[in-house]
């Protein structure tokens, strides 16, 4: 239903014509039970015919793959027994054919409101504009570009207590929760550039660069300092961050519960040792695999650092080219993060 699309465009012709409709998109054979009346045309769907069809006083009916016509004048008949929150005719119909038909979807064109309603399943959802849409997305932008730059100075400043042997459980907090802020930002403006179409290509691109590495280093964030508990691994930790609502967010020791913490307070000053996931990952062409040997082997960012080339060569994989990379490359990244801490 996105800018561009044939169906949109019929939709934009009948709001241009001030006039209403009701359009199911689905499986001609599990809608039948509830037709009743109606003309069965069976014609190539367009954009011209369903906004001429669409002038009918009864429903028109789509094929779910958007190819055809099938029925137009329809009178729909659904369970009245199926709940309803709405309090129009068209639109009660349209919310009870979407629920009791969940391989459908219901369109509602509102003739005096001039309002597009779309139904799937129990879900409602409303058509907004396209400006009005370009503009909620050019404003989340720009709330995405100062979270990520935040996130990007919370990163650095972990980095440095990283180096330092410093990190507390606080302070990994806050790095989660302001990456699940960024990301749960850009997850909106992806549903924007979604909504936009083809006029959303701007948007999603301006979105790519905003949210390149994001994803990336918050697995490998949650790699470093999450528990092993109850079986789960960093997937299913990420899941769960995901899961906590906008105060939970908040709630420091809903984070510490989500990465296998006890929810308790005292634990916040706790000091905590990165396993090296993140700092390694820093250092060019060293494989995945091998940096999780390294981190099986040593256990901790700190160990890693210790370790001679000569130890790290014993890991398998490694070798005596990689030791040596792994150990100058970690040597120069420390070096770099303090000076930047200074500056």
């Amino acid at each position: 239903m996105a800018p561009g699309t044939e169906l949109r465009e019929a939709i934009d012709r009948i709001l241009l014509a001030r006039s209403g409709a009701l359009i199911v998109v689905g499986h001609l054979a599990e809608l039948k039970p509830i037709m009743s009346g109606g003309f069965n045309i069976h014609c190539e769907f367009t954009a011209p015919r369903l906004f001429e069809l669409a002038k009918m006083d009864g429903s028109v009916i789509i094929s779910k793959d958007l190819k055809t016509i099938n029925w137009v004048n329809v009178h729909l008949v659904p369970d009245p027994s199926i709940p309803t929150h709405e309090a129009g005719t068209r639109h009660r119909t349209a919310e009870r054919v979407a629920r009791g038909n969940k391989n459908t979807f219901v369109i509602a064109i509102s003739e005096k409101m001039g309002t597009v309603s779309i139904y799937v399943d129990d879900e409602r959802f409303t058509l907004e504009s396209i400006p009005l849409v370009l503009a909620k997305a050019d404003q989340a932008l720009q709330t995405l570009s100062r979270y990520r730059a935040r996130l990007d100075k919370e990163y650095g400043h972990l980095n440095t207590l990283e180096i330092e042997d410093l990190v507390t459980l606080r302070d990994v907090i806050r790095v989660v929760q302001r990456n699940e802020m960024v990301v749960r930002i850009a997850d909106e403006i992806h549903f924007q550039a979604s909504e936009l179409g083809k006029d959303g290509r701007l948007v999603g691109l301006q979105l790519f660069e905003l949210m390149a590495g994001v994803m990336r280093l918050r697995r490998l964030l949650v790699r470093d300092y999450y528990l092993k508990r109850d079986g789960k691994g960093p997937d299913e930790v990420i899941d769960d961050l995901g899961n906590l609502g906008a105060d939970e967010l908040m709630d420091d020791t809903s984070i510490m519960k989500a990465l296998g913490y006890r929810s308790s307070t005292e634990l916040l000053n706790k000091l905590v040792r990165p396993r090296g996931y993140r700092m390694l990952s820093m250092i060019p062409r060293i494989p995945g695999n091998v940096v999780d040997k390294v981190v099986a082997r040593f256990d901790n960012l700190k160990n890693i650092m210790r370790a001679s080339p000569a130890l790290l060569n014993e890991v398998d994989g490694v070798g005596e080219r990689r030791a040596l990379a792994i150990k100058e490359g970690l040597d120069r990244i420390s070096e770099a993060i303090i000076a930047d801490s200074y500056l």
